[in-house]
């Protein structure tokens, strides 16, 4: 008598990893992710460069005060701030969007019924992808940043008090900015709402912000996600007194992303494909 294996179905117990390697396989299928990481590398190291070179050839004209104030970590990092943040927004504004706009979304959730698995997968490959590169950014942008600011003998070294805090945490805030998209995405499913409601936080609310009186603000800008970009890359002390420090404005950023990512994923489970 010969024994018959009845085959399962094969989603029955996928388990997140085989997920992970889908989604990293899509991820890197798609040319606008190399276009949008390599325009990451390319604003930050370039800006940041420029940005130092300009420093250092107006050394002589900024005032001793200025001078003394002067933070050679954090200008190599503007790069990351000005530009870099707002490319990686992209990035994570579509990874779930851009399925939703042509459709894949309802043939991934078809292969992978099991919709945690398929959100906790997408978030976490792009939060490796992401934080492999800011960091690869990170450490370029500032070498060539203190080799071009040499010349004012200002320069640091990752050694130096908070430099190695404010290198590894650019990186760090960077990628909660991708995943701050990521979420917004999960909630609008719509790329380009989820791109402008992000650069309105971001950017445009900090800007607002400072119509308030000084109280006001002072109240609010330590709660603001934008701050910890500010707090993490300062090494000189000349972040504002209001708010917390590098780290502490990095877990409330964080703990915004969380709460974004849990509400997401209960709208990704409740909501039609």
């Amino acid at each position: 008598m010969v024994a018959v294996r009845v085959a399962q179905p094969a989603t029955a117990h996928a388990g997140l990893g085989g997920v992970i390697r889908s989604e990293f396989t899509k991820i890197r299928s798609v040319r606008s992710t190399y276009w949008t990481l390599l325009v990451l590398l390319a604003v930050s190291v370039g800006l940041g460069g420029a940005i130092s070179a300009a420093t250092a050839s107006h050394w002589n004209q900024m005032s001793p005060a200025d001078q003394a104030t002067f933070d050679p970590t954090q200008t190599s990092l503007a790069g990351m701030f000005f530009l870099g943040q707002l490319v990686i927004v992209v990035l994570g504004a579509i990874v779930l969007t851009s399925e939703y706009s042509t459709g894949m979304i309802r043939t991934s959730l078809s292969v992978m019924p099991r919709r945690p698995t398929v959100f906790a997968a997408k978030a976490l490959v792009l939060a490796v992808v992401v934080l492999v590169v800011t960091v690869v950014a990170s450490f370029i942008t500032f070498f060539l940043g203190q080799a071009l600011l040499a010349s004012t003998h200002h320069q640091a070294s990752l050694s130096g008090p908070g430099v190695m805090r404010a290198v590894v945490g650019s990186a760090v805030y960077v990628t909660l900015c991708g995943l701050f998209a990521f979420a917004v995405g999960a909630l609008i499913r719509h790329t380009a709402g989820a791109i402008t409601t992000v650069i309105g936080i971001l950017f445009v609310l900090p800007i607002l912000a400072h119509v308030l009186p000084n109280s006001w603000y002072h109240g609010l800008e330590r709660w603001l996600p934008s701050s910890a970009g500010d707090a993490i890359s300062s090494t000189v002390g000349t972040v504002d007194s209001h708010l917390f420090s590098g780290w502490g404005e990095m877990v409330v950023f964080a703990v915004y992303v969380a709460i974004l990512l849990v509400v997401g994923l209960g709208l990704f489970q409740t909501r039609d494909a």
